[in-house]
């Protein structure tokens, strides 16, 4: 029966999708090859049913494991054994992420140079160092503003020194890393230390971790630009492969290699550490094989498919066939594309009930997840009007980071760790599979390096969030400050006649 619930979810957060992929390839611009058709059907059917059933084999597998690593990891004592572990626990839960799995073989077909394997190690080798790195600032207490302030100033430093191609690639990246698989992960590793090492802590500590994550994977891909320079750039052209069993058999690598190591790390603290009954881990490791294949079919209806039609809605309205004034439907589909997806999609739905809870219902989970959806649906807008001008993407992201980084002197701590987490989930593995596809096929219609000018749709939609939660902090302490004065007021009115009578018994008895 879960796997009918997470079915349904799926189809519903993706129909804003197959109504526009309906309306564009047959009333708008119709295939020429009616096989087209078959093949967006199968993209469509296997990401529905894959990402369904990963997330079924998710709930008892993976998502366990990280809880059950996470508060294994202290008992090792010694500080330097737990950033290891840390190291290796960011890095692991990041290789198996689905978003991070399309993105590299996105940027394989893009440059066939650029090995898709080595560049999703390369990521998680950065967020695992990242994810240590947090873990220390944890443990000793450093101030969470200061992290962030020197961790983006640092990031725009670097960004002028690297090549260009890497730019948007890096940022895209950064959005991506955290997802499905790693979130939880990594919040269950922070939440374990915030409690029980890190001495006079609250929960809130373990907020932040994912933020300073996400920036690891963004610093390594700049790394990874400035040793191996500019690459020559091929068409993109998703779903052409003829052979669909060599597809199967491709994916089957990719998923093996992204899975596997999850489950020797927890079968290692299982044997030194947690000590499950039989039962218990023989339901772990079946369902870890549930989130293999979900995980497979998903990736394989990505590859033959559903990007396919996020490239031909993307390139078709942009192409010599169209008339010139057509290109600017794009940015109202963009704009439905990216506020209907971020309304359904689930990392949205977990931040609109956490903020509601932290403020005690004064921020409402719905007016959030509207919010929410709303800059989500303008950073896809700015994407695109990026892609069609040919604007670098830095003459956005450094005025929309640099408020981000200002709002950072006014908001409450816990809504900095909060936003900035935000920014790294609130890019969902639907936008890296369908949106990002959708960006590459625009630019590359209007002949542009899409290293450059197509990627930045993750981007876009990590750094709103990043403002919009801060300012949802601000108003939420301004509110709080005007209750407490409105209460400390009823207080005093009520005191002060008790205290006037006092005052009187004391003047009586003196005279």
């Amino acid at each position: 029966m879960k796997l009918l619930k997470y079915l349904r979810e799926v189809f519903f957060s993706s129909l804003p999708l197959l109504i526009i992929i309906l309306i564009v390839t047959i009333f708008v611009f119709p295939f020429t090859n009616l096989n087209d058709y078959g093949k967006i059907a199968i993209g469509y059917v296997m990401v529905l049913f894959g990402q369904a059933i990963f997330l079924t084999g998710l709930d008892n597998s993976i998502l366990p494991i990280g809880k059950l690593v996470g508060s294994s990891v202290t008992k090792l004592n010694k500080i330097s054994f737990i950033l290891l572990f840390g190291l290796l626990f960011g890095l692991l839960a990041t290789a198996a992420e689905p978003a991070i799995n399309v993105l590299a073989s996105q940027v394989a077909l893009i440059s066939p140079n650029i090995n898709a394997p080595l560049f999703i190690w390369v990521i998680s080798f950065g967020t695992g160092i990242a994810v240590a790195f947090a873990i220390y600032r944890i443990i000793k207490g450093i101030d969470l503003k200061y992290v962030f302030l020197i961790i983006y100033l640092s990031i725009f430093i670097l960004v002028f020194f690297i090549p260009n191609q890497y730019v948007a690639l890096a940022f895209d990246a950064s959005g991506a890393t955290t997802g499905g698989i790693s979130v939880p992960f990594i919040l269950a590793l922070g939440l374990g230390i915030s409690k029980t090492i890190g001495k006079n802590k609250t929960s809130d500590e373990s907020f932040g971790i994912v933020g300073i994550a996400s920036a690891g994977a963004l610093i390594a891909v700049f790394i990874f630009g400035t040793a191996f320079g500019n690459q020559p750039v091929a068409s993109y052209l998703p779903g052409t492969a003829t052979n669909f069993s060599s597809l199967l058999i491709n994916k089957l690598g990719v998923v093996a290699l992204a899975i596997s190591p999850i489950i020797i790390i927890f079968l290692f603290f299982q044997f030194f550490f947690i000590k499950l009954p039989k039962n218990r881990i023989l339901r772990i490791l079946l369902s870890s094989i549930v989130t293999f294949i979900g995980l497979w079919i998903f990736l394989v209806g990505i590859d033959y498919g559903f990007a396919f039609a996020g490239n031909y809605i993307g390139s078709v309205f942009v192409s010599a066939q169209a008339p010139i004034f057509y290109r600017w439907f794009l940015i109202p589909i963009s704009f439905v594309l990216g506020f209907a997806i971020a309304l359904s999609e689930p990392a949205v739905v977990i931040l609109g009930e956490q903020v509601e809870e932290i403020t005690n219902g004064f921020l409402k989970k719905k007016v959030i997840k509207l919010t929410l959806a709303f800059s989500i649906g303008i950073a896809a807008v700015l994407c695109v009007i990026k892609i069609l001008f040919n604007i670098p993407i830095l003459f956005f992201l450094v005025p929309l980071y640099l408020t981000a980084l200002l709002l950072l002197v006014f908001t409450p701590k816990l809504f900095v760790a909060l936003a900035f987490d935000s920014g790294g989930v609130a890019a969902g593995v639907i936008t890296s599979a369908f949106l990002t596809p959708f960006a590459l096929g625009i630019s590359q219609a209007l002949h542009q390096d899409i290293l450059i000018s197509g990627f930045g749709m993750i981007a876009f939609i990590s750094v709103t969030p990043l403002i919009i939660v801060q300012i949802l902090g601000i108003m939420y302490e301004q509110k709080v400050r005007k209750i407490k004065d409105v209460e400390n007021r009823l207080l005093e009115a009520e005191i002060k006649p008790l205290v006037d009578e006092q005052k009187a018994r004391v003047k009586e008895k003196q005279s």
